[in-house]
């Protein structure tokens, strides 16, 4: 777990009930439950601050939709008897734009309607800095709502630049609930290492969490389906090539 920083103001306790709220009223309708006992909750946030473009945007929004619909990635879901998934960009203080909302993937089917949703999927805010602190705190609140208390909880934090915008993940980790929530890292990898540094230092969080990286944009569906398979199969992982 990061470091706590100092004790949270009245000013930024009321951003984040804010944030807690607004995380409530965006798609968090009631979903019937499976049959079966779950095995994984998975809150994916991609990142779409000011420093990824239209073309970068797309390139993370086919990227994922690809991964998510990959044969090796649907045999995972398959494996481990179906997951529960949803998926939300982010970027400033307030912006966070829901993708699709909670649903269960048990196989081919589930993934490519996500998939496609995914793919048809505008953007939702243009402009705005990287606020990844605040992108915790709302994947806390989406991950509080799932529509089942299953075994593994994990959140994908995928992104391409530091926290340069409102409290940092330290703060989120202090004031939301992250109790039993592996938080993991995909970096969009630059010319050196100041990103994935800072996720391993400051993002990251929780049981067996890591670090996955994608070389560019052009590299984040590869990355992605790594990523996948490891956070479903969890300790049963082994490659995806």
């Amino acid at each position: 777990m990061p470091a706590v920083d100092a004790p949270l103001s009245a000013g930024l306790l009321r951003i984040i009930e804010h944030l807690r709220t607004a995380a409530l009223c965006l798609g968090l309708a009631a979903v019937p439950a499976p049959a079966a006992a779950c095995s994984l909750s998975l809150v994916l946030a991609m990142d779409a601050s000011s420093s990824v473009d239209h073309l970068e945007h797309d390139l993370q929004l086919n990227g994922l939709a690809t991964a998510l619909s990959d044969p090796e990635v649907v045999q995972a879901i398959e494996a481990v008897g179906g997951i529960w998934i949803m998926s939300f960009e982010w970027s400033g203080q307030r912006q966070h734009f829901l993708q699709f909302g909670w649903r269960y993937l048990e196989g081919a089917a589930d993934a490519e309607k996500a998939a496609e949703e995914l793919r048809s999927s505008h953007r939702g805010f243009i402009g705005f800095p990287t606020a990844i602190g605040y992108a915790l705190g709302y994947a806390a609140v989406q991950m509080g709502r799932a529509p089942a208390d299953c075994a593994r909880k994990v959140i994908d934090v995928a992104g391409d630049g530091i926290n340069n915008d409102g409290f940092p993940p330290s703060s989120a980790y202090k004031a939301f609930d992250f109790e039993g929530v592996t938080v993991n890292g995909l970096v969009i990898a630059d010319q050196d290492t100041t990103t994935i540094d800072y996720y391993r230092e400051h993002v990251i969080s929780g049981p067996g969490a890591f670090i996955e990286v994608a070389a560019d944009y052009q590299d984040y569906a590869r990355a992605m389906k790594r990523k996948l398979i490891r956070e479903i199969i969890g300790n049963g992982y082994a490659s995806a090539e």
